[in-house]
This record gives structure tokens, C-alpha cells and sequence, in this order.
């Protein structure tokens, strides 16, 4: 039975899976500095240096369609374990490749390994508490989420500032190593065996199809999928928006995107504040969801004004990015709540669907580039606006 009140009891669990959750980010983010010293060590084109990023999006999709179901079998500690192992050889591989091409390889084996912070965190969460108090700990959760992006590229950058490219993978090692000995010490299980899935592929396919077939939790996903994407065509499209057409130094947009990364975070803990006074995470949801589309809506038009509106595009882009710090928590919990006893499946299948459309996001916005700010806000918009029609159809 989930329990039903965080406490202090909980605190050691949220800081472990926090930090594994913080798996992804770091892998991405901390060694973006070091593209150009990659390139140069191995003689590689910028496009063979960014396959090792696009590979590591399809190994965390593809892992977590493994593992999630895997941890509905053997309970959640062993995929965890497992997971945290084949980061931690995919880092040390990366770190000693010869060439790109083992490089590539080494990121994919390392996101193999890292999706396992995400799904069996997210799993582990609901197998504890209820819808409400799940929602929670996600916005607990998404704190680390929020500082991640924020500090990784910092602590990239100082290490190739003052070492060879492949410290950052030592480093990433070293995290890894560290949260298996956490785990390892730290954490119980908590999928009991008597709750566990039986049976081969046809149960684990059987699960699939059922989650599908739901339509509440496949529109809960696909609402917190939308908006993820919106953030990540943010993401990929800002730094062209704000350094090449607005003619922002490096510096100043790295203030501009630590401020909303702050909304982010602050909003993150403001909803866990509220969920403490409030029968449902839903009713945030439906609130956060529509000041999400009306700052996309305002940052089309002021798109259209740039650079005269450029006070109003950060106004959106703030409260787009904190609104979704309310959204993520409680759109996740919610699809969670619909698992029933496929509670692995269900959390693979919800990061599949995230980072499957986050990585389409980001290659639509630089491939509809056309020197303006409009593919960015067109891109947000259209997925703010399906992220809404996905949570009405759940309701």
C-alpha cells in the first residue's frame, strides 16, 4: 500500500534518486564545453562531435523501454544497480576512446545505463506514495532537475579550462560510482515480491498495449510531454534568439537562461508548497497548463516585434519555463496514477514519450531556422496548445 505522508523519514530517498535523476542532465549539458576539443583530439566535424549528444537521446529511450518493465519483474534495486554499472563502463569507455566512432558507442552504452535514474526513480516514487504526495516529491525532484542544466555547463567548462576533454568523463564516472555505493547502502526495495510482474515479452507487451489503450494516462504523458518539448525547443532555439539576432554576449545569456532555470526551480518547490493544501495536483495542472499556453500565445506576437518587444519575449519566456516547474510534477503523477500494477512500464513509457518529442522539437527548431525568433515561439506554441488539448481530453 503507497504510503500517504512525506516526511523527514523520506528525506535520504529523495536526495539519492535526486541525484540519479540528475543522471541525464549532467551526461548532456557538462560536456557541451568540450565539443571543440573533442573535435580537434579525433580530427572529427562538428556533425560527428553532435552525434554523441543525438545517440545519447535514443539509448535513453530505447534503455528505458528495458528496464522499466524489467523492474516490474525483479524488483527495482537490480535494473537500478545495473543501470548505474553501465554508466558508470560507458563513462570510463568515453574517457579512454581511441576514436569518434568508440566514442559514439561509449555514449550510447552510458545512456543505456543512465535512463535507469529516471524510469526506476519514478517508479520507485509511485510504488510509495499516493497520486498527491507523488507529486510532491516530483517537484522535490525537479529542483536537482532545475540546478543541473545550470551547473553542469559551469563545471564542464572549468574542467576543460584546466584539464583534457576527458576528465569530464573521469568525473561522470566518479558521480556514477558514488550513487551505486548510495544505492547499494542507501536504499531499500520497494516493490515487494509479491507484487511483482510474472510471465515473459508477451506480459511485458501486454503492459505496453494496455498503457496505451488508456486514455487518461496516455493523455497525462503526452501533456507532460508537450510541454518538456516546448521547453527543450527553448532550449535548442535560444542561444541563436538571444546571442546571433539580438546580439547578446555569451555571459548575458547565460544570466537570461540561469534566471528562467530559477523560475524553474522556485516554481518547482511552490508547488509542493500548495500540494501540502490542496485535495489535487490536478487542479494546479489545469491552471499552470493555461499560463503556459497564454505566454506562448504572447511570445508569438512578441516574436513578430523583436528586437522593440524584446522586454516582453523574456516576460514569456520566464513564465513559461517556471509554469513548468507546477506542470512536470503533477502531469507525471497523475499519468503515474493510472499504472495500477505496471508501474515500470508505465514510467519507460512516460520518458519515451518525453524524449521522443523533445528530440523532435529541437531538430524542427533548427530546421525551420530562418533568422528570426519564430520558429522558436511557433514551435512552443503549437506544442503548449497540444499539451492543452491532451490534459482536457484527460479530464
Amino acid at each position: 500500500m503507497a504510503t500517504q505522508d512525506f516526511g523527514k523519514s523520506h528525506l535520504k530517498l529523495v536526495v539519492i534518486l535526486g541525484a540519479l535523476t540528475a543522471f541525464a542532465p549532467l551526461s548532456i549539458d557538462m560536456y557541451l564545453p568540450a565539443f571543440p576539443a573533442i573535435a580537434a583530439h579525433f580530427h572529427a566535424s562538428a556533425g560527428e562531435v553532435q552525434a554523441t549528444l543525438a545517440v545519447y537521446f535514443v539509448g535513453l529511450a530505447l534503455g528505458q523501454g528495458v528496464l522499466g518493465p524489467l523492474s516490474d519483474r525483479t524488483g527495482r534495486l537490480p535494473p537500478m544497480l545495473l543501470g548505474i554499472g553501465a554508466f558508470v563502463l560507458g563513462a570510463v569507455w568515453a574517457a579512454l576512446s581511441p576514436n569518434i566512432e568508440s566514442l559514439v558507442a561509449a555514449r550510447f552504452v552510458q545512456a543505456l545505463g543512465g535512463c535507469a535514474g529516471i524510469v526506476v526513480s519514478r517508479a520507485m516514487v509511485r510504488d510509495l506514495f499516493d497520486e498527491r504526495t507523488s507529486a510532491q516529491v516530483f517537484s522535490m525532484l525537479m529542483l536537482v532537475m532545475g540546478l543541473a542544466p545550470i551547473l553542469a555547463p559551469m563545471i564542464g567548462g572549468f574542467l576543460i579550462a584546466h584539464y583534457h576533454w576527458p576528465v569530464i568523463f573521469w568525473c561522470l564516472a566518479g558521480f556514477g560510482l558514488a550513487c551505486f555505493i548510495a544505492v547499494w547502502l542507501g536504499l531499500g526495495e520497494t516493490l515487494p515480491r509479491e507484487k511483482r510482474a510474472h510471465g515473459g515479452l508477451g506480459h511485458v507487451l501486454r503492459a505496453y498495449l494496455g498503457l496505451f489503450a488508456d486514455g487518461p494516462f496516455m493523455a497525462f504523458s503526452l501533456a507532460n510531454a508537450c510541454i518538456s518539448a516546448a521547453m527543450f525547443a527553448y532550449i535548442t532555439g535560444s542561444p541563436f534568439v538571444f546571442i546571433t539576432l539580438l546580439g547578446f554576449s555569451p555571459e548575458h545569456f547565460a544570466i537570461v537562461f540561469g534566471v528562467n532555470a530559477f523560475g524553474l526551480i522556485a516554481a518547482s518547490q511552490m508547488n509542493a508548497f500548495l500540494l501540502r493544501r490542496v485535495s489535487s495536483g490536478r487542479t494546479i495542472l489545469g491552471v499552470s497548463m493555461t499560463v503556459h499556453l497564454a505566454a506562448a500565445l504572447a511570445l508569438v506576437g512578441a516574436s513578430f516585434y523583436l528586437p522593440g518587444s524584446l522586454a516582453l519575449l523574456m516576460a514569456c519566456l520566464f513564465v513559461l519555463i517556471g509554469s513548468i516547474g507546477f506542470i512536470g510534477a503533477n502531469a507525471t503523477a497523475a499519468a503515474m496514477a493510472r499504472a495500477g500494477e505496471r508501474i515500470g512500464a508505465a514510467a519507460a513509457l512516460t520518458g519515451i514519450i518525453q524524449f521522443a518529442l523533445a528530440a523532435g522539437a529541437g531538430a524542427l527548431v533548427g530546421a525551420l531556422n530562418d533568422g528570426t525568433a519564430m520558429p522558436m515561439a511557433l514551435a512552443i506554441a503549437g506544442l503548449s496548445l497540444a499539451g492543452t488539448a491532451a490534459r482536457l481530453f484527460a479530464r
